[in-house]
C-alpha cells in the first residue's frame, strides 16, 4: 500500500482533493475491479506518487461505486487519471502509461522545489525589499532557469524598477510557452505602457491644451494615465488619438487600449463602455 495514497468517495472528494490539492499536486485515478489496464497502472502510480515523498498524492475513486463523481469529472473510459492544482483540474489522461511517461506527466504540473525562493521574494517585494527579492529570484532560476514563476516574477520587478530592456528580454521568450497566458498578457501590457510612465502629465495635459492635433502628446498622455491606473482618463486620451488618425505611429492608439484592457481589473465597469466605444471608432 501506497504511503501517500487513499481510496475517496464523494463524501471525502473535496477534502482529499480539491483542498489537498492547495499543497500538493493531487493525481485522482478513476478504475474499477473488472479492468485490467487498472490493476496493471496503480502499481506503478503507487510507486510513482511514493518516490515525491509527499509532494504528490494519490486518490483513488471506484468508478462503478462513485458514479456521480465520474459523471461529474467526464469519465468515459477507464483508468482514468486527473491531476488537481490549487483546487481546480488541471490535466488527465487515459490509459495505462508506462512509468517514464508518467513521471513526465507529473512534471508539467509538480511544484517546483524552487518555489519556496518566489514565495519568499514576493513577501520581499511586498516588504519594499526589491534587491533581496531580486537575489532570491536570481538564486532560483540559477537552479532552474524555466522556472516559469520566477521569471515572470522577475519581469514583474524590472519593470517596475524601469529596467524596461532588461524586462523585456525575460519575457519575450515567455509569449508562446508560458502556462500563466494571463499574467504574460498583463506583463505585456505593463512593459509597452512603461515607456510613458516618467512623463510628466502635466506638461503633456498642456501640450494637448495648446495643440488638439498633438497625436503624440495625447498618446503619452494616454500611457502616463495608465500607468497611473486612471483607467477612464487614460482610455478617453487614447480614444481621442483613433478617432483623429487610426494609423498614427502605426495604429498605437488602438494597441494601447488594447493594453490598458489587459491590465485594468476585469470587472471595472469601464471595460465594456470602451471597448464599444473602440469599435465603433475603428468601424465608422
Amino acid at each position: 500500500m501506497s504511503r501517500y495514497s487513499t481510496d475517496v468517495s464523494t463524501a471525502d472528494f473535496h477534502r482529499e482533493v480539491v483542498e489537498a490539492s492547495r499543497g500538493a499536486l493531487v493525481l485522482v485515478d478513476f478504475w474499477a475491479e473488472w479492468c485490467g489496464p487498472c490493476r496493471s497502472l496503480t502499481p506503478v502510480l503507487e510507486k510513482v506518487v511514493d518516490s515525491f515523498d509527499g509532494r504528490v498524492r494519490l486518490a483513488k475513486v471506484n468508478a462503478d461505486v462513485e458514479q456521480e463523481l465520474s459523471a461529474h469529472y467526464a469519465v468515459r473510459s477507464i483508468p482514468n487519471v486527473k491531476a488537481f492544482v490549487d483546487g481546480r483540474m488541471v490535466d488527465e489522461f487515459s490509459g495505462a502509461l508506462p512509468e517514464g511517461a508518467l513521471r513526465e506527466f507529473i512534471g508539467r504540473w509538480l511544484p517546483s522545489p524552487n518555489e519556496a525562493l518566489v514565495t519568499r521574494a514576493t513577501a520581499l517585494r511586498a516588504a519594499a525589499d526589491d534587491a533581496g527579492a531580486e537575489t532570491l529570484l536570481r538564486e532560483a532560476l540559477v537552479a532552474e532557469p524555466e522556472l516559469e514563476s520566477a521569471q515572470l516574477e522577475l519581469v514583474d520587478l524590472l519593470i517596475a524598477a524601469g529596467r524596461t530592456d532588461e524586462a523585456g528580454e525575460w519575457l519575450r521568450p515567455l509569449q508562446y510557452r508560458a502556462r500563466d497566458e494571463d499574467r504574460v498578457k498583463a506583463l505585456n501590457a505593463r512593459l509597452s505602457l512603461a515607456a510613458g510612465a516618467d512623463d510628466d502629465r502635466n506638461e503633456l495635459e498642456a501640450r494637448v491644451a495648446a495643440d488638439p492635433e498633438d497625436l503624440a502628446a495625447r498618446l503619452a498622455l494616454g500611457r502616463r494615465l495608465a500607468a497611473d491606473e486612471h483607467w477612464e482618463d487614460a482610455l478617453e486620451a487614447l480614444l481621442e488619438v483613433v478617432r483623429r488618425d487610426r494609423g498614427f505611429e502605426d495604429d498605437a492608439g488602438r494597441r494601447t487600449m488594447l493594453d490598458v484592457f489587459n491590465l485594468m481589473p476585469p470587472r471595472h465597469p469601464a471595460l465594456r463602455t470602451y471597448r464599444a466605444r473602440l469599435a465603433q471608432a475603428i468601424n465608422r
